[in-house]
């Protein structure tokens, strides 16, 4: 992990921390499937994100971007896409999730050679 991608755990963690609050502070918790799905991944998000920053030998960033893609699609996988605040509070978090984790990947020198040698086809 670099030095250069360590903001991305932070960012990474204050939105878990976010997502995990985010019912009772724009107003959803009565729906719980959201409820449930923001509490967990967020609290897990965040914890996961925390450890990342911290221990220079561990790290989640695949862990993360799936993270990402699962709060993207779990309004629709989880039945609450009819709710409009809750969709757009994961649909948002789950795309700057994996954006963060994205552009920690790109940072990657190993994820780099690997890319290069399957565009060249070894």
């Amino acid at each position: 992990m670099t030095a250069a991608a360590r903001w991305q755990e932070w960012a990474s963690f204050a939105l878990g921390l976010w997502l995990a609050v985010s019912p009772w502070i724009v107003g959803y918790a009565e729906h719980d499937a959201a409820t449930a799905n923001a509490v967990f991944v967020g609290l897990a998000l965040a914890l996961a994100s925390h450890f990342e920053a911290t221990f220079e030998q561990i790290s989640a960033e695949w862990l993360n971007l799936g993270t990402g893609v699962w709060l993207v699609i779990a309004p629709f996988v989880l039945g609450f896409a009819s709710a409009t605040v809750p969709t757009a509070d994961s649909i948002a978090v789950g795309t700057f999730v994996a954006a963060l984790a994205g552009s920690a990947l790109s940072l990657d020198k190993e994820i780099g050679k690997l890319w290069h040698r399957l565009l060249d086809g070894q």
